[in-house]
């Protein structure tokens, strides 16, 4: 069994109990992003990295007010997350 599938299956059975903590995780680190992108907007591109950034987080939460599968839901936290952590490394990568 992979991390993916036991992390799947953890998340369908514990529904209830993820959202809201799903919620508030990915809605912290989307706006230490948004926050590094907006600090380091000397780019001529950073409204496309914060367009990307609030794309993605409300992409998640809409999943979860549509009420979809819980895969689906899933995977957009996981992309989610991910897009959030990658602009986050970039934006510092840039202040240094």
């Amino acid at each position: 069994m992979t991390l993916y599938t036991k992390g799947l299956e953890d998340f369908k059975e514990h529904l209830t109990l993820y959202v809201p903590l799903s919620i508030i995780f990915q809605s912290c680190i989307g706006s230490i992003a948004a926050m590094l992108i907006l600090m380091n907007s000397s780019s001529t591109f950073h409204f496309l990295d914060l367009t990307m950034v609030v794309v993605f987080a409300m992409a998640y939460n809409g999943s979860l007010y549509a009420q979809m599968k819980p895969k689906i839901v899933f995977n957009l936290f996981i992309a989610t997350v991910l897009v959030h952590i990658t602009f986050i490394v970039i934006n510092l990568l840039r202040m240094a």
